[in-house]
């Protein structure tokens, strides 16, 4: 994803007070990816982490 859609959507992350901030762009390549592909979380690339800590994204 590039810098300036990342700029676009950063408004609409939510804002973490003492807790540090995750990778957003991993994040959402990640749910961009799995729509596009129409894939489980368990078939999420290892680029994007352990499929346990990507869906946890969704809860």
């Amino acid at each position: 994803m590039s810098e300036a859609r990342m700029r676009r959507i950063e408004p609409y992350f939510p804002v973490l007070h003492g807790i540090p901030q995750v990778n957003d762009r991993r994040i959402v390549s990640c749910i961009i990816s799995m729509i596009r592909n129409g894939l489980r979380w368990r078939d999420a690339s290892t680029a994007y982490g352990p499929h346990k800590t990507i869906s946890g994204i969704n809860s």
